[in-house]
């Protein structure tokens, strides 16, 4: 199913001209049909549950968050995501624990997707200073579709567009689902290996092959599960400064972020530089095709607050022209005053903090 924006115009002549903008309706594909991915933050250090539960409890002490994304707004605001999480680590129990919501707005309220997943982890310290933790995201999803928003390629006629002569939409022979609003339980797992200086992960989102409601396979009418997103990560921790505790107050970060789902994969890979209260970072978002994007990110980190800010320059060919990139920004607080034992964090995490 693809949801297709129309503009008219009218000339002399009568002809109408139809600039169609196809994108995917829902965040998954069935193979050889559509192809389509998760939402994948420019920001993922500022969203790190999002792509991995083993990220739960970076801190010991509450830390809350707070991500928005608006993608592509020159196409009419196509795509909108929100996120507000929460998460802790608890030292006595080598726990971490996290809540996280996420919503998303796809064609202006036509599909509006909606997500509250749990997150437990677990801590392991082995050969001194290696680290492993293992993380599970457990979450309930609603999916609500605007049916009647939905234009489709044979209600389109070429003279008129979708509509006949008296403004009445043309009819479609799509069959409209029984059911609009579905619901549905979604499990992920995570793993995270990490020393001082440098990290690694692993992650499956999708992992007990859910149906959303919505997308069957051809003819046949079969339910199509949504497809294992698989996730590789890691980076490099080179610290410049710190504070009196030992902990990093200027620091460099080259990070790798991999992503594979149903045949489409894409790669983040760039650099992040925090020096004692402000932080950048460049990268660059690869498809394997092409390009698909640059991104500059900005923002500061004061006591328990950091706030980031990135744009993402379209060079695919699409173009900036046509899409006017996206942006993003991130928030992080946390209440460090709540924690019960000041500790050097031995890790090299810093940039999710």
């Amino acid at each position: 199913m693809i949801l297709v924006f129309t503009r008219q115009y009218s000339s002399r002549m009568k002809l109408l001209k139809i600039n169609i903008v196809v994108f995917v309706l829902l965040y998954l594909s069935i193979p050889k049909h559509i192809m389509a991915q998760d939402l994948v933050y420019s920001q993922f250090y500022i969203a790190p549950m999002h792509f991995n539960s083993a990220f739960a409890g970076t801190v010991a002490y509450p830390s809350f968050t707070a991500n928005y994304r608006l993608q592509w707004p020159g196409l009419t605001n196509i795509y909108e995501s929100y996120s507000l999480g929460y998460d802790q680590y608890f030292p006595t129990k080598n726990l971490g624990a996290g809540l996280l919501i996420n919503s998303d707005d796809q064609g202006n309220g036509t599909l509006k997707s909606t997500r509250a997943k749990a997150v437990i982890s677990y801590n392991l310290r082995f050969n001194g200073d290696w680290q492993i933790k293992f993380g599970v995201g457990s979450s309930m999803v609603q999916n609500r579709l605007d049916w009647d928003r939905l234009v489709f390629f044979d209600q389109i006629d070429p003279v008129n567009g979708a509509v006949n002569t008296m403004g009445i939409p043309n009819v479609s022979s799509e069959v409209r689902p029984a059911s609009l609003d579905n619901r549905y339980f979604d499990l992920d797992i995570g793993m995270l290996l990490y020393t001082p200086r440098f990290y690694a992960g692993f992650s499956m989102l999708h992992a007990n092959g859910p149906y959303n409601g919505f997308l069957v396979e051809g003819t046949t009418g079969n339910k199509s599960s949504l497809p294992i997103l698989l996730s590789f990560h890691g980076g490099y921790q080179v610290v410049i400064n710190s504070d009196n505790k030992g902990n990093p107050t200027t620091f460099i970060s080259p990070n790798i972020l991999f992503s594979s789902q149903s045949g489409f994969n894409q790669v983040n890979i760039g650099g992040y530089l925090q020096k004692d209260q402000v932080f950048g970072g460049l990268w660059m978002r690869h498809t394997f095709s092409n390009i698909d994007a640059i991104i500059f990110s900005m923002g500061v980190n004061v006591g328990n607050l950091k706030i980031g800010y990135s744009y993402d320059i379209t060079t695919s060919s699409l173009g900036l022209n046509t899409t006017s990139g996206s942006h993003e920004i991130g928030i992080t607080m946390g209440l460090k005053h709540l924690e019960k034992k000041v500790s050097k964090l031995n890790d090299c995490l810093s940039l999710f903090r």
